[in-house]
């Protein structure tokens, strides 16, 4: 039996449930985060069918969605939306319970 890296497991992960992607995002979002954000976003990309795929559904060249999501990317607002759009998935707001 092959050792799985840690992207690996979480590519498959997000394959098998697609809700927890979800939720991590979600999580990841709550706490501000963005060098978590690329790395799900990433492991993400590779579950739903690759950079090529991603990129071809989301509108944008594959170079500009690796850039757009490596360790030194800054993903406007225009692309996050695309790319989540092109995952099943749409950024929201909901309000904050003041505590």
């Amino acid at each position: 039996m092959r050792d799985r890296t840690h992207d690996e497991a979480m590519t498959e992960l997000f394959k098998e449930d697609p809700a927890y992607a979800l939720e991590l995002l979600n999580s990841i979002l709550e706490d501000g985060e963005q060098a978590e954000l690329l790395i799900a976003l990433r492991q993400m990309t590779k579950a739903f069918g690759g950079v090529q795929s991603v990129a071809e559904k989301a509108n944008l060249n594959p170079t500009q969605l690796y850039r757009t999501l490596s360790e030194q990317g800054n993903p406007e607002l225009r692309s996050l939306s695309a790319i989540l759009k092109a995952m099943g998935l749409r950024l929201a707001v909901e309000r904050v319970h003041a505590a």
